[in-house]
């Protein structure tokens, strides 16, 4: 089972580029998977998603996974928004589905009042289902771009969504054709109970929060079960353990490594999701002494396989919904 890393480069504080992008850059020199960068409606920050379009361009394999809060927020502009992450990574981006409880959150909108975590998740579901259904909208070959003729796009290859959920519809197709990756990754903490039916049927990655081994393992049975509950591939459903890390104790960078060698030997997880407690000390720490290890002991891969995160996850790349119908009609 291949093992899987990724780490947080928040930087509370930090408005420049600059600094993210360096932090992106070692990972990528890691190999890891995926980068995340947290957000939220509850404190001031930089936009994740604007910052890590920005980062894209000086990256070329890493991740880029910016939390996106649901609530409040319209669909519709959440999908494109994501989608063309992956457009200008070339298909390395995902996005962790969040969501916003608070009724001081919801004064920034006016829109309505703060509602329970539970109606808030089953909306987050909502929103991950119907952001596939739009990045499906347009067929992987509906740009013709025909100069001759002046088409750009064969209509019959657009596709309306039609979608009704409990507090909003979209009807399509998106303004952005389908990502390179079909479907960017979409990630959800499932550590609260509330988020682990969204994550077990609509997340590709879950991340869980356990102190022991026992409880990451329980986590992630728990979770994979639910998803063939849902008519999901087990393994289609990655879990990672979500673990803040404090590396300022030199031993503690091969304590590190030996915990995540033995969870993952173990099945527990499929690989960890570290938050440096020290944004620059502890992710420096992490590359090039704990990935280090592992890659020594050839526990971790020392280069990309492939060029798209879906790729370092190996996850497929989701057939088109509306691409067989399509093609049924014109039989």
């Amino acid at each position: 089972m291949t093992l899987h890393l990724a780490v947080s480069i928040d930087q509370p504080g930090v408005y420049e580029p600059a600094p993210y992008a360096e932090s992106a850059l070692l990972a990528e020199r890691g190999a890891l998977d995926f980068v995340t960068l947290g957000d939220s409606f509850g404190r001031p920050g930089a936009d994740a998603l604007a910052v890590l379009a920005r980062v894209a361009p000086g990256t070329a394999r890493i991740g880029l996974v910016p939390t996106v809060t649901t609530t409040h927020t319209e669909p519709f502009h959440v999908q494109a928004a994501v989608a063309t992450l992956d457009w200008v990574s070339h298909g390395r981006a995902g996005w962790t589905v969040d969501v916003s409880a608070t009724e001081a959150e919801a004064r920034l909108f006016g829109r309505r009042h703060a509602a329970p975590p539970g109606e808030l998740w089953r909306e987050a579901g909502e929103v991950a289902d119907v952001a596939a259904r739009l990045w499906d909208s347009w067929e992987d070959d509906a740009e013709i771009r025909d100069v001759a003729t002046g088409r750009f796009i064969d209509r019959d290859k657009l596709h309306y969504v039609d979608f009704e959920g409990g507090t909003f519809s979209v009807r399509g197709p998106s303004i952005v054709p389908r990502p390179p990756q079909g479907h960017p990754v979409t990630v959800v903490d499932a550590t609260a109970p509330h988020a682990r039916d969204t994550a077990a049927r609509y997340a590709d990655v879950a991340l869980v929060r356990a102190t022991g081994l026992a409880g990451a393992d329980a986590a992630r049975a728990e979770l994979r079960a639910a998803a063939a509950e849902f008519g999901r591939a087990p393994d289609s459903l990655k879990v990672l353990a979500d673990l803040t890390v404090d590396l300022g104790d030199g031993e503690a960078v091969v304590d590190l490594a030996e915990r995540i060698a033995s969870w993952h030997a173990s099945g527990a997880v499929d690989g960890f999701h570290l938050r440096p407690a020290e944004p620059r000390r502890d992710l420096e720490r992490i590359v090039n002494g704990t990935v280090a290890l592992l890659q020594h002991r050839g526990l971790f891969r020392t280069f990309y396989p492939g060029s798209t995160l879906r790729d370092h996850l190996d996850l497929a790349r989701p057939a088109n919904r509306y691409a067989a119908l399509s093609g049924d009609r014109h039989e």
